[in-house]
């Protein structure tokens, strides 16, 4: 079978008794870098020396099929770096082919940065997207469509990459938008900065150091009544968008019912 297994995000001392186990006695590790692994190997004590097999962003698709045939008469443990894999970190694929070909895939859970952040930013945690890493270009645009997101969103980001990404939430949020960034959790230097969007982006403006999670608050729910739901699909519709099509669109930006706005529209004409 394989074995997704979460290894520490920072603090060793997160691994998991069932991880050192596994560690200690697998065959096979397929690892996102085996320099990583042989390290934790040694860190955490442990003599066993599997044999490792590369699985990484530019050789998973290529690999899954191989890893998935081993599968099938052994237990083939797959890490990352830290934390999960197959959460923005290489594994999805490798899942994916063994699911389509029914070899069984179970996991040993433990630490994850998208959760200690969520769980540290003092955001509502309720309901919550994880975005995954932003993107290098077009953020502003990027920001601005997810604008009327409701639920608390996590992003990773590179701390280099970081001021930059803060000053477009600024543009594109706003500058009273709540949001977090949470460096190198669960390790020595761990900071958590909560504030205002201009707040933070100030604060973060000469830049940062270590592995960067930013969480941001979702957006207040919309108060439009029917009448005035209504009157916005009528003024799209004015302008050449389709009734279906206005309706949605308002429905997804008020949070009213797109058939009741829909119905009430086509009343209206």
């Amino acid at each position: 079978m394989i074995i997704l297994a979460a290894t520490p995000i920072g603090n060793l001392g997160d691994a998991s008794r069932r991880l050192i186990e596994a560690l200690g006695s697998v065959e096979v590790i397929a690892a996102e870098d085996t320099r990583t692994t042989i390290h934790l190997l040694s860190a955490l004590g442990i003599t066993n020396r599997p044999r490792l097999i590369p699985l990484h962003e530019h050789n998973e698709d290529a690999k899954a099929a191989e890893i998935v045939e081993l599968a099938r008469g052994t237990d083939v443990l797959v890490l990352t770096d830290a934390g999960m894999p197959a959460i923005s970190d290489p594994g999805f694929p490798l899942v994916a082919a063994a699911a389509s070909a029914g070899v069984t895939v179970t996991v040993i859970p433990g630490p994850s940065a998208v959760l200690t952040a969520l769980a540290v930013s003092g955001l509502p945690t309720d309901r919550f997207s994880f975005e995954g890493f932003l993107p290098r270009k077009g953020r502003v645009a990027y920001f601005t469509s997810l604008a009327r997101e409701q639920r608390t969103m996590v992003f990773f980001e590179s701390p280099n990459r970081l001021p930059a990404a803060l000053a477009d939430v600024v543009t594109a949020l706003g500058p009273d938008r709540r949001i977090v960034v949470c460096r190198e959790l669960t390790k020595l230097h761990e900071e958590v900065r909560r504030g205002t969007a201009a707040e933070v982006a100030a604060y973060f403006a000469d830049g940062a150091r270590g592995e960067i999670c930013l969480v941001i608050e979702g957006a207040a729910p919309a108060t439009a009544d029917l009448p005035d739901g209504i009157a916005q699909v009528l003024s799209l519709v004015a302008q050449g968008v389709r009734l279906k099509e206005a309706s949605t669109e308002v429905a997804e930006a008020t949070g009213l019912s797109r058939r009741d706005l829909y119905e009430g529209a086509l009343a209206s004409r």
